[in-house]
């Protein structure tokens, strides 16, 4: 009877002493961690696989990212989940939702406490339907809205506040711990928003250049908050080529900044990218490691860390890689984040299935930045008329846009202007006006014999930052040099001269300097519309029926093909 009392006890104990060993190796003063963070950025809205303006699938939205995030879960459920910004604005559904709907919750921010987000970086796009959208849809979010970059006014809203000392807008970082490693996660936003953005719409709030907030912000999580790994996610990507050092074209000032922080801010581990709307899987520079997951919820980024602990109970990062998770057409809508945006979708639907007006022949703007489409005459028409100038500047902003001939719907035209901008109509002079197609002019490169125009376009410039006059004619020699490119610059039929004045309509965006637009600066403004011109085109369509068809060919490119 003892001896077997005394194998039970030794069982016993052997049983004990395995569970402390495996207990052990689970615990936080294990010599080995293993963390992931996954990254989203730019999703703009995408809830749904589906593009609303040609109502046809489109393989992204956080309903097929969701179940990426979910699936890593399985393996890592104590991973990292952040977003990079510009995340409620930019699909229809969003846009139904904050500017006739805006009772409900916001439903990205529905979808991401589903998903058990960490947190999210202040995007500029945040911004586009004015505070008071933005504060409601982050006071929905179950998870912080970062940027340490982002302050009150000295004076406003500083409850708290030491004489002198200014204070975050928005929580500035996010320390959490996992596997025994304290991790801090640095929020930082472009702080070119005023380049871009009405007044009012961030009123009362300061955007400061990054760098230095970054190194203030790191000592401080290293110093104060003694976290193992820095990671900053940020609403800003790449600022030059890193072939040869040029700064990345039609930036404003410090928009971009990963390259100048990794290289001069010390203690960053990982810079998670966004804003500029590309994919970059895996970069090192001064051994920080980049990464960017694309935009529209179409990749997943992956950053894997792998640490160990030193004798003295101290974490260091002994290896460190990134890589994207790209949404394919075998990625399965998630159910759970779907029926939550459903409600969204069917209102969003309901709007843009709304006949308007009509049309006599089927119009597209294939090619509107090689030569006059009667798509972009009608945005300058209805530009011309709600601004009552004499010239209009505008963008295509979607190549593949299509009114049909027959009915014309909401959804028809609300895709032929896809941002959230407002107009102003500036005096300027005949000089100023041709300096703006000058700059415009840039959108192709240098000219090479025997090139096509396609092969001409400068890449690093968006095809929105190629605006495009109404009101006068010129040709675009793309043979000449930059400066010297518009040709046959005419007013009224008479040569334009460069004191004449003009009243010029384009939109907020350029007025504040976006895209390098820096002639418009301080010119005098006329008049400043309120209304979007997404909302004047639809009016104007309703009002009048029917789509004009011919377009009056008033520009031309010449030099090539």
């Amino acid at each position: 009877m003892k001896s077997t009392k005394k194998i039970l006890s030794i069982s016993v104990s052997i049983v004990l002493l395995a569970c402390a060993v495996i207990t052990a190796g689970q615990q936080p003063n294990s010599k080995r961690a293993h963390v992931v963070i996954l990254s989203t950025t730019d999703m703009h809205g995408r809830v749904f696989p589906i593009d609303y303006y040609t109502n046809k699938y489109d393989n992204v939205g956080i309903t097929k990212v969701a179940t990426l995030i979910k699936e890593a879960r399985k393996n890592d459920p104590d991973l990292l989940l952040v977003d990079s910004g510009d995340t409620i604005q930019g699909t229809p559904l969003e846009y139904f939702h904050n500017k006739r709907n805006n009772t409900p919750p916001d439903p990205m921010m529905l979808a991401m406490n589903a998903l058990h987000y960490d947190s999210m970086t202040v995007g500029n796009h945040e911004y586009n339907f004015g505070l008071q959208v933005l504060e409601k849809a982050r006071s929905e979010a179950k998870f912080p809205w970062l940027s340490a970059n982002t302050y009150d006014e000295f004076g406003v809203g500083l409850a708290g506040a030491k004489p002198g000392e200014l204070m975050t807008h928005y929580k500035p970082y996010l320390v959490k711990e996992i596997q025994g490693v304290r991790i801090g996660v640095l929020g930082l936003t472009t702080p070119g928003i005023p380049n871009w953005e009405n007044k009012p719409n961030y009123a009362h709030l300061e955007f400061h250049e990054t760098v230095s907030e970054a190194k203030k912000w790191v000592q401080l999580l290293r110093h104060d908050e003694k976290v193992d790994v820095v990671v900053i996610a940020m609403h800003m990507g790449i600022e030059e080529d890193l072939r040869t050092g040029i700064p990345n074209p039609s930036q404003v000032p410090n928009e971009n900044a990963a390259i100048a922080i990794a290289r001069q801010v010390p203690g960053v581990d990982v810079i998670l990218m966004g804003h500029t709307h590309r994919p970059v899987n895996d970069l090192s520079v001064n051994g920080v490691l980049l990464t960017q997951a694309n935009r529209w919820a179409s990749h997943v980024a992956r950053v894997d860390l792998y640490l160990e602990k030193d004798d003295r109970g101290s974490w260091h990062v002994i290896a460190k890689s990134a890589s994207l998770i790209p949404v394919t057409e075998k990625t399965e809508i998630d159910s759970e984040i779907a029926k939550l945006g459903e409600p969204y979708d069917k209102e969003t639907q309901a709007w843009l299935g709304r006949a308007i007006g009509e049309s006599t022949e089927e119009l597209t703007s294939q090619g509107c930045r090689f030569h006059d489409t009667a798509i972009i005459d009608l945005i300058q028409r209805v530009q011309l008329e709600a601004g009552k100038a004499d010239v209009s500047m505008a963008a295509c902003f979607n190549d593949r846009a299509r009114i049909p001939k027959a009915a014309v719907t909401v959804r028809d035209i609300a895709g032929l202007y896809e941002y959230e901008n407002t107009l102003v109509t500036l005096e300027l002079t005949g000089q100023q006006l041709k300096d703006a197609l000058e700059h415009s002019a840039r959108y192709f490169k240098e000219y090479q014999p025997g090139k096509s125009l396609n092969d001409l376009v400068d890449t690093r410039i968006p095809g929105y930052n190629f605006d495009v006059a109404q009101g006068v004619t010129y040709d675009l020699d793309v043979t000449k040099p930059f400066g010297q490119r518009m040709l046959n610059l005419k007013f009224k039929g008479q040569p334009l001269s460069p004191t004449q004045k003009l009243r010029v309509v384009t939109n907020n965006y350029r007025v504040n300097g976006g895209g390098g637009f820096t002639m418009y600066k301080d010119a005098p403004v006329v008049n400043r519309s309120s209304a979007e011109v997404r909302e004047l085109i639809i009016d104007w369509v309703e009002k009048n029926k029917t789509i004009p068809t011919q377009t009056d060919n008033n520009w031309r490119i010449v030099g090539a093909q």
